[in-house]
């Protein structure tokens, strides 16, 4: 039997995008991270702060577009996994390593000592295996998902060669289990009495967080082969938004502590959500609609979307260690938009400077620097970057 046919990939506003409307998502993604961390730490403005109250869920949406990424683009390609592990490597080290630094001078700026092992965990993108909160957040706080991700890049090559993945049945069982699990950790987490390792091991553990990248990755060969999503792009935002209101309530009947909390079902249970909206995502711009989200503008903060993760929290930090936390929902309102001009601005300056340049010059460096890196030429190339 021939496999079906890929569709003609769009070109997008900036040339390398072919499927814009996930570039712009990530940018939405990393938002909602951002308006989390305002809201529980520079303090709360009325609705935004009860809507992104769990923004952290955020995170889950990058986990499965990593996946879903890394199998559209190398699905079928013959790439040594030296190669793979050192584009990843280039992709998320050096912005990792300069982000490290300038946290690390943050604390210091604000006469906290950080420990030489919890810069070092960062550094080795293995802070998130260990249940110590000062290893965890000690180098840069926000940075603990790339050691999730550098997990899921030894991974992948081996989950590629799976026949679990590699058929349409297969697939199907696949994606199952991945909900099922991601689903079923939540209530796992009652059989874990104290708050603390809880949220550790179902929010920042690696390998439970292993359903959600792995979903993403079949569901990109899934795509990759015309699968349509059961709803189309913007009923999967409406489902993810009407996720996040119905934890508003939840939220306020419960407390955080306690494993019914939507602390962790926020982002155990959004898996299955964010994949429809990948999925949706990337089949309308295959089939050359327009969805609002792969404008000049959505792409540039798409890029930038990668630093701005890394920095806004080093930016809430200076601000609350030198001002203080604001009074009122008017000052409250000027430190949010301050952090976020200087924070995303800080970032693009990052992504052009920093991340984007030594990329380039590390892949040319390394392994494989001769040969193409998959793209246009094969496959539609998803910009998520991830």
């Amino acid at each position: 039997m021939r496999p079906p046919t890929r569709p003609p990939a769009p070109t997008g506003p900036l040339g390398r995008d072919r499927l814009p409307s996930l570039t712009g998502l990530r940018f939405w993604a990393a938002l909602l991270v951002v308006l989390y961390h305002l809201s529980r730490q520079a303090g709360e403005l009325p609705g935004i702060s009860e809507a992104a109250w769990y923004g952290r869920s955020g995170v889950t949406f990058f986990f499965v577009l990593s996946g879903f990424v890394l199998a559209w683009t190398y699905d079928g390609k013959r790439v040594p996994a030296p190669v793979f592990l050192w584009r990843r490597f280039a992709r998320i080290w050096p912005l990792l390593a300069a982000t490290t630094a300038l946290s690390v001078g943050a604390w210091l700026t604000l006469g906290q000592d950080v420990p030489a092992k919890a810069v070092a965990a960062s550094l080795l993108l293995v802070q998130a295996w260990a249940p110590d909160p000062v290893v965890l957040r000690g180098g840069n706080p926000a940075a603990w998902s790339l050691s999730d991700e550098a997990w899921f890049y030894l991974l992948f090559p081996l989950l590629m060669t799976l026949p679990a993945v590699r058929s349409g049945r297969g697939r199907r069982r696949t994606a199952a289990a991945a909900c099922a699990g991601a689903v079923l950790l939540w209530p796992a987490g009652a059989l874990i009495a104290d708050a603390a390792t809880r949220t550790w091991a179902l929010d920042y553990l690696p390998p439970t967080r292993t359903f959600q990248f792995l979903l993403g990755v079949v569901t990109g060969l899934a795509v990759a082969r015309g699968w349509r999503p059961p709803v189309g792009l913007w009923p999967a935002v409406a489902l993810v938004l009407g996720w996040h209101l119905a934890l508003v309530p939840w939220s306020a009947a419960v407390p955080d502590a306690l494993w019914y909390s939507p602390y962790s079902a926020s982002q155990l249970l959004a898996t299955p959500l964010f994949a429809l909206l990948v999925a949706a995502a990337a089949r309308a711009d295959l089939d050359g609609r327009r969805t609002g989200l792969g404008g000049t503008w959505s792409l540039r903060l798409g890029h930038w979307s990668y630093a701005w993760y890394l920095i806004h929290e080093i930016a809430i930090r200076l601000w609350l260690g030198y001002a203080g936390k604001p009074d009122g929902p008017t000052a409250t309102a000027a430190v949010w938009s301050l952090v976020l001009a200087v924070s995303l601005t800080a970032s693009a300056c990052a992504y052009h400077w920093v991340e984007h340049p030594l990329e380039r010059r590390l892949r040319a460096l390394g392994p494989g620097a001769g040969s193409p890196t998959p793209g246009p030429a094969a496959r539609p190339r998803i910009s998520g970057r991830r």
